[in-house]
């Protein structure tokens, strides 16, 4: 048995699912603004409760690591890394942007074989926090922060078909004109994409140090100063 929680707070969507090995066994999830700080341990006593199960029964927990939203990766980290100090579970961390491709690829079976697939987050304006994978999660292009203009991923475009998807996928339609670049209007973010890769890791004992795990931010946070 290899009981998991994983948990996804990368962006909007706060997102809980448990599983066995690859099996589903249940998730809960919603999507709205500022509900993570709320809503994130709600999910978990009720996901773990209709199963049957209390937390002290989990193998680990799994945690979406960023890039993402400041406050929801901050909120998210610490709920899993405090479930894994009281418990003495391993932590494991899961990219969001390869979970999300890994969410598009399940769902997308069908796709061209050769097609790449783009995950993007928002990080406000014009830039997204993307990366680029193949169809076996092979990272073609390595995560980063992109200000998307007309010349962005010119080179991929040219030989091949690529999906972009998320939430920053949206605001940049109109930009990248290529007839290679192909938008999908789903965010595939949810910890149910987190559990398998998470999966993978804990077959690999590929756990984080749970004292000193940090998000993966990728930037800066900018704070805002109120008008008031």
């Amino acid at each position: 048995m290899a009981l998991i929680l994983s948990i996804e707070t990368a962006t909007a969507c706060c997102s809980v699912a448990l599983s066995n090995k690859n099996e589903l066994i249940g998730f809960k999830e919603e999507s709205s603004p500022n509900i993570h700080a709320s809503s994130l341990t709600v999910f978990i006593e009720n996901i773990l409760s209709t199963a049957g199960l209390s937390a002290s029964d989990l193998d680990a927990v799994a945690v979406s690591m960023g890039p993402g939203s400041y406050t929801g990766l901050r909120i998210g980290i610490s709920t899993a890394k405090g479930l894994c100090y009281a418990l003495n579970k391993p932590l494991i961390a899961v990219n969001t942007l390869k979970a999300m491709a890994k969410g598009f690829k399940d769902d997308n079976l069908a796709i061209d074989g050769s097609a790449l697939l783009c995950p993007m987050i928002d990080a406000r304006r014009m830039e997204v926090f993307t990366a680029i994978y193949d169809q076996d999660l092979n990272e073609v292009l390595q995560t980063n922060a992109s200000i998307i203009n007309e010349s962005s991923f010119a080179d991929v475009l040219t030989n091949h078909k690529v999906m972009f998807f998320g939430n920053g996928a949206e605001k940049c339609k109109n930009t990248l004109q290529s007839t290679n670049a192909v938008f999908v209007n789903e965010s595939y973010n949810s910890a149910r994409y987190i559990a398998p890769l998470a999966y993978e890791k804990y077959l690999q004992q590929s756990f984080e140090n749970v004292a000193y795990f940090e998000p993966f931010y990728l930037k800066d946070f900018v704070g805002t100063q109120s008008k008031k």
